[in-house]
């Protein structure tokens, strides 16, 4: 455990950033230090510091949006401002093998699930992630809220067809998030334990928990986060729309969805392969 990442899911998160080509990567480098070289030579010749500062400045500026993105990226932010920008789609008239975003209650189809650690049943999503505080040498400021090397040591994702009833027009549809479905949950952990430094023995629960998984029951700094969907919940479903006389069922994509560039948000562009699910 304390050498790799242990998954049990069916939960196959798929997104990227669109690769740049080698050459723009290439020719953006040489730019930038065409530009240190001539604000330094400007500097040293001319001894204004202008064109050097506003260089700084529009460097900075650079790397503070390459940076803004790259959290994005990791949050998740982009898909979700996406998905909060596109209209809740009109059921009654929407057409078959369209994108569809539907917002509703979900019920359970023949198949639920039950939350790894909290055991919540009549669930159609779960997800339970253990971080562990990785030997770094660096002590956290907080042992009890943070470390500076925390690492996912095993994570359980999985996801089943269910139901969703749309809030608008009231129509049901199936929602194939199945085992042999590409899903993409937009789904928030809760952060349900953390030990603590100095902790000599886990909690029997958690020791019973990791003994079940075939982890360390050892006491160490550990960081243990779950998440799901139970029957109930509002949520809402990003797929094609796959209709049958009245029967409508809302699969993945086939192929790359991307949510274009985001200027109002300063965000480029992700490829998104699979079903979305997410909170409204």
């Amino acid at each position: 455990m304390n050498q790799h990442h242990f998954s049990h899911s069916n939960v196959a998160q798929s997104f990227k950033v669109p690769l740049i080509p080698s050459l723009a990567l290439y020719l953006v480098f040489a730019l930038f230090l065409f530009g240190l070289a001539v604000s330094l030579f400007i500097l040293v010749l001319v001894h204004n510091p202008l064109f050097f500062l506003s260089y700084l400045f529009l460097f900075a500026l650079i790397a503070a949006f390459l940076v803004w993105n790259s959290i994005s990226f990791r949050n998740n932010t982009t898909i979700l401002h996406y998905l909060r920008s596109l209209p809740d789609a009109d059921l009654t008239v929407a057409r078959h093998g369209h994108l569809v975003k539907i917002t509703g209650l979900v019920s359970c189809g023949n198949v639920s699930l039950e939350s790894s650690y909290e055991k919540v049943g009549r669930c159609v999503y779960t997800s339970t992630l253990l971080f562990e505080c990785g030997k770094l040498g660096l002590k956290p400021a907080d042992v009890k809220e943070s470390c500076f090397g925390w690492r996912l040591a095993y994570s359980e994702r999985l996801s089943t067809d269910f139901y969703i009833t749309d809030k608008n027009s009231g129509i049901r549809a199936f929602v194939k998030a199945g085992p042999d479905s590409r899903v993409i949950p937009l789904i928030k952990e809760s952060r349900l334990v953390t030990t603590a430094k100095n902790c000599k023995v886990l909690a029997s629960h958690l020791r019973k928990w990791l003994r079940d998984r075939n982890l360390s029951s050892e006491a160490r700094l550990l960081c243990l986060e779950e998440g799901y969907i139970k029957e109930g919940s509002t949520i809402s479903v990003f797929g094609i729309l796959q209709r049958s006389n009245d029967v409508m069922v809302v699969t993945p994509p086939q192929e790359l969805i991307s949510t274009g560039c985001l200027w109002k948000k300063l965000l480029l562009p992700v490829d998104v392969d699979g079903l979305i699910l997410a909170m409204p």
